[in-house]
Order: C-alpha cells, then structure tokens, then sequence
C-alpha cells in the first residue's frame, strides 16, 4: 500500500532523527537502544499521531491538558493496530487544577518541579485507579533567575524526590530538564547529568534523564539523556493555534 505524502514526510523526518540519534551515541560510546524518541506533537492533529503509530513510534508527548485529552482520545478511536500502546507523556508546565485530568489518561510527567503538584498528582491517579510514572524538573539556568518555562533548583532534588516517593500512585522514574535559551546545551544538561547522578545514589531505580530537542539532541546524548522530546525535527514546523 503507498503511504501519502504526510506519511511520507513524517517516515523521512523520522528516519533523519533515528540517523541523528545512532551518530550521536556511537560518537558518545553508547549503544542507540539506550535512548528512546519522544515525539513530541503539541499543536498537530491526531491523524499525525496515528501516522507515527504506523511507523512504529511508541511515545508520544503534548503539553497543554485540553489538546492532549481530545488527542488521546482521537487516537484511541481510530482503532489503529498500536494506538493503545502508545506511551503518552506530558512535558508541558502543569498547573496544579489540571493534575487531576492529565493524570487519567498521561502515562508519564515530566514536569513535576514543586511539593503542591506531587501532591495533586498523587490524589488523581489514586481517584483514577491508575499508576504514574514521574520526572522531576529541574532548571538549568546557571544564574538561578526564573525563565518562565518551570523547574526546582537541582539542589532540591533530593527534597522532591523524598515527596514524590512517599506519594500513592507515583513512581519517580528521574529528572528532566530545557536547556536555557542563549546559553551553551552541553553545559546545561552537564548540570542536569550531575543532579540525575545524586538522585540516583538515593533512587537507584530512577535512571530516566529527559533532556534534548529537535535542536540540541546531540548534546543530550553526549551528556547521557535517556529521553529526547523532539518535536519540528519529526513533524516540521508547528501550526499556529488558533
């Protein structure tokens, strides 16, 4: 069966971020089975989401409650051989009167950064009758301002991970982190390595390290990411939302 244009679009996109991805970890000494492609599909339709189940993409990320539950939804009804074992993430800033709703249908969240979040979090999955997996988000930004985009402080790693353990429901699978705009990646993910290390001495089970995007992927790895959101490298560039 010919694939349409999108699908085509997408499966190259894919196969040069796959490309990317095998580079950058034979380039770091690592095996390319280690890191898994998060594609991230924030503001495009569920039709690209069931064409990636087709191409053999098992995790997907959205960042906004609304779009993802519609999307997840979508995607469960077109039926498509695969669509209900895909993994959904959620990387986005959540606020904590949306926790309750991601937590019925998100399988992981990666932007847990504070102790009233963990909480709602806990009470949503209990209520929903579900388990979910957990990322600590920790800002990078060496001069400790805030840049609007989340994140505890990585010397409250340890803090965070104590709450999240001792939450119902949760399971802390380890750290994720964005690298601050105009400052160097490799510096900033070598800061996320370093608190994913700690936490690790405490949590040993929690070895996710969430980092890298469509722009900086190569450093990630180098840094030892386990999770690379990509988003425009797979999809191309974003619609705007209307």
């Amino acid at each position: 069966m010919s694939l349409d244009a999108r699908t085509q679009e997408l499966e190259r996109n894919l196969a040069a971020v796959r490309e990317r991805i095998a580079r950058a970890c034979a380039a770091a000494g690592r095996d390319a089975g280690e890191v898994t492609l998060v594609a991230v599909t924030k503001t495009f339709p569920a039709d690209d989401v069931v064409r990636l189940v087709g191409l053999g993409v098992r995790d997907v990320a959205e960042n906004r409650d609304q779009e993802a539950r519609a999307k997840v939804q979508a995607v469960l009804d077109s039926a498509r051989p695969g669509a209900a074992d895909l993994r959904w993430h959620f990387v986005g800033q959540l606020q904590r009167n949306k926790a309750a709703s991601v937590a019925r249908y998100a399988d992981v969240v990666h932007s847990v950064d504070r102790p009233a979040l963990v909480t709602a979090l806990s009470r949503g999955t209990v209520a929903a009758g579900r388990e979910l997996a957990v990322l600590l988000q920790l800002d990078l930004d060496p001069s400790g301002k805030a840049t609007g985009r989340g994140g505890a402080a990585p010397s409250q790693v340890l803090e965070l991970a104590e709450q999240v353990q001792a939450a119902d429901g949760l399971t802390l699978r380890g750290v994720m982190g964005v690298a601050p705009l105009g400052a160097p990646a490799r510096e900033a993910f070598t800061r996320l390595a370093a608190a994913a290390a700690v936490l690790r001495e405490r949590v040993p089970d929690a070895t996710w390290m969430s980092a890298g995007m469509s722009t900086d992927l190569e450093d990630a790895v180098a840094c030892g990411a386990t999770h690379l959101r990509v988003g425009s490298a797979v999809l191309g560039s974003r619609p705007s939302l209307r």
